[in-house]
């Protein structure tokens, strides 16, 4: 994996933060962000969108910054800003999950849909993914990758995890050490 691959895994709202790594825009165009929403749709299908218009990119990238206020202020002990709360609150509200009930042959299914241009729709399902994260009571347990070029964050489901990936941060800082130790 390179550095300029997203990380994938972590919740929704925390995948979207990380998109934006040491002053690196991961979702600087169209096109990356149509391949993000790609990866992320298997866990997501709501985030299926084939080609992502400019105001989709933009709209990305307002609730993204939100999110990050709201979780650089829980990172540091303090309530997350009102603004960016009501900003992704207004998200949501500007196009609900409505649950379309339909017949499959053997049981009743709920498919989510929204309505709106898909720049509205798609702030709505990544501000909901942030309420999720936000009212988690798992983000206690918020971290910052220990690696000392690295500042995204991720939700431990090891007490002992310290890194963003094993294999990305992880493995630098061993070999790292391994080297130092050695060259002593």
């Amino acid at each position: 994996m390179t550095d300029t691959t997203p990380l994938i895994g972590e919740p929704l709202a925390l995948d979207l933060v990380n998109t934006r790594p040491l002053g690196t825009d991961l979702l600087a165009t169209t096109e990356q962000l149509a391949d993000w929403l790609a990866r992320q749709s298997d866990r997501h299908p709501e985030l299926a969108l084939d080609r992502p218009a400019r105001a989709d990119l933009a709209a990305v990238h307002d609730v993204r910054d939100h999110i990050a206020a709201a979780l650089d202020a829980v990172l540091h002990g303090q309530p997350p800003p009102a603004a960016a709360l009501r900003a992704l609150t207004t998200a949501q509200a500007a196009a609900p999950a409505v649950r379309h009930l339909r017949w499959d042959g053997a049981a009743v299914v709920a498919t989510p849909h929204r309505d709106g241009p898909s720049a509205t729709c798609l702030s709505a399902v990544l501000a909901e993914a942030a309420a999720d994260l936000l009212t988690d009571p798992a983000l206690a347990k918020l971290k910052r990758c220990e690696a000392d070029d690295c500042v995204l964050l991720f939700l431990p489901a090891h007490p002992k995890r310290r890194w963003c990936s094993p294999e990305r941060c992880g493995n630098r800082v061993r070999v790292a050490r391994y080297y130092r130790k050695h060259k002593e």
